[in-house]
């Protein structure tokens, strides 16, 4: 299963299920079948998932999906660089929850909630 964040100021962002849930937990919202997230709530929504890159990352300069880049082929044993995900590797929670972060930033900036299960 799939869940589709839905904003007026963005397209449609589809996640699976576990990873959305895995988010939506992080920023309080029960994993319920149906939510939004009202633009009042995104500064600290948008804090809550850029801290995810903040704990683990040491290059403050780079981005999370750099960050995470970096630290995905660190794990590889032979140290060629890899994408992420690629042939088994395991994806990061902060790596998925980029594209949210970016979803929020938008709506956030044209003052529109994010909505799911609508």
């Amino acid at each position: 299963m799939s869940i589709t964040f839905k904003s007026q100021a963005t397209g449609d962002l589809f996640m699976v299920q576990a990873h959305a849930e895995s988010l939506l937990k992080l920023l309080g919202k029960a994993p319920a079948a149906k939510g939004i997230i009202e633009p009042k709530d995104m500064p600290a929504a948008l804090e809550a998932l850029r801290a995810l890159g903040d704990e683990v990352a040491e290059d403050e300069g780079a981005s999370a999906p750099e960050r995470a880049r970096d630290d995905d082929a660190d794990a590889r044993e032979d140290g060629e660089p890899r994408e992420p995900g690629f042939l088994g590797e395991r994806v990061s929670l902060r790596l998925r929850a980029w594209p949210l972060i970016q979803m929020l930033e938008k709506a956030h900036a044209a003052d529109k909630p994010i909505v799911w299960g609508v």
